[in-house]
């Protein structure tokens, strides 16, 4: 199957994109290689991708003009996955216009492509942080999601909405999925996972906000995976029943939660990096921060209806798997932090 996935440098895209041609499928990678994070950490990611046959890379913006006419000369896609996005809350406060262009324009572009192609299917890239302000846990789809506190947040809620209504007018299967704090091998530095480990290695103090007073459902990347493929195998469908939540529609579409349903305190990730290292961590508490919020939890029970997947990776398994990785490519003792991070 013809297959475009944006974003494919990213860290969930070049394992989804990974996956996909493992199963054979013919995949079009599209990404930017914008420099909010280190542009060597993508070219590498991208790199692996193109050792397999199958893959071919588009360097491109999705709002560059002729970015259309170069995907249609390397193929028809069949099914799209979308995960290019700007990410970060935090950078969100500071540089509103890059989501404004990259999520809200850039997903248009996506929808307006599904549409010329009447794609199959589209999946693309949702957040826990459209829950915002909401307090019954754990979250679940149908729960209310008009009170993001971050534009992040809001950016992520107006797609959901914007995939609505192409589902609605033209009958485009979509499907959101709304990932909870994701990591493992090749994370984002940006992340707490990286963040975290890069320092404890070091011996540098790790910046603890909220006073540790954090949960969060951390959710292993193969989980993620694992939930993206089976969902692109299941187009979305209309539901047979009227409903006002917001994960049911008489039009093709559907959005999941994607979460390891385990949420854990802070400082249990913390513990799970400090035992994975063999060191401890010198923590500096801090206030919150803006567009933080203080709970993540998934109710998951959709996803396994829908496609009998749910995430479930060990805690420790996950956290063991990442710093292992990270050791491996920075050392342990952080001795190639300048060169590489």
């Amino acid at each position: 199957m013809n297959i475009l996935l944006t974003g494919a440098a990213g860290f969930i895209g070049m394992h989804t994109a990974e996956r996909l041609l493992q199963q054979g499928h013919h995949v079009l990678g599209l990404d930017s290689f914008s420099a909010y994070y280190d542009v060597g950490l993508k070219r590498e990611r991208a790199a692996r991708l193109c050792e397999y046959p199958h893959f071919k890379l588009l360097e491109a913006d999705i709002n560059s003009a002729g970015v259309l006419a170069d995907i249609e000369a390397i193929m028809q896609p069949v099914r799209v996955v979308h995960l290019a996005a700007q990410v970060g809350v935090r950078h969100s406060i500071h540089q509103p216009m890059d989501y404004a262009d990259a999520n809200l324009t850039g997903f248009l572009q996506v929808l307006e492509w599904c549409r010329r192609w009447k794609t199959e299917h589209l999946v693309y890239a949702s957040s826990s942080s459209v829950y915002g302000g909401n307090r019954v846990y754990p979250f679940a789809e149908s729960h209310s999601v008009d009170h993001p506190i971050s534009l992040y947040a809001a950016t992520k809620k107006a797609n959901e909405l914007m995939a609505h209504a192409y589902s609605h007018l033209y009958g485009l299967p979509t499907t959101g999925l709304r990932f909870f704090t994701v990591y493992g091998p090749w994370g984002r530095p940006d992340m707490a996972a990286w963040g975290f480990t890069r320092a404890i290695a070091a011996g540098q103090p790790i910046e603890v906000f909220n006073h540790g007073r954090m949960v969060r459902d951390f959710t292993y990347v193969d989980d993620v995976v694992d939930s993206v493929l089976a969902v692109l195998q299941r187009p979305a469908e209309p539901s047979h029943v009227l409903s006002t939540s917001p994960d049911k529609s008489t039009a093709p579409y559907r959005v999941f939660n994607v979460g390891n349903a385990q949420p854990v305190p802070l400082d249990a990730f913390i513990q799970a990096i400090e035992q994975a290292l063999g060191k401890s961590a010198i923590q500096i508490h801090r206030e919150i921060q803006a567009g933080d919020v203080e709970i993540t939890a998934a109710d998951t029970e959709s996803l396994q209806a829908w496609t009998g997947k749910t995430p479930a990776t060990d805690l420790m398994v996950g956290v063991q798997s990442f710093v292992d990785w990270y050791v491996q490519r920075y050392g342990k003792d952080g001795e190639e932090l300048d060169k590489k991070a």
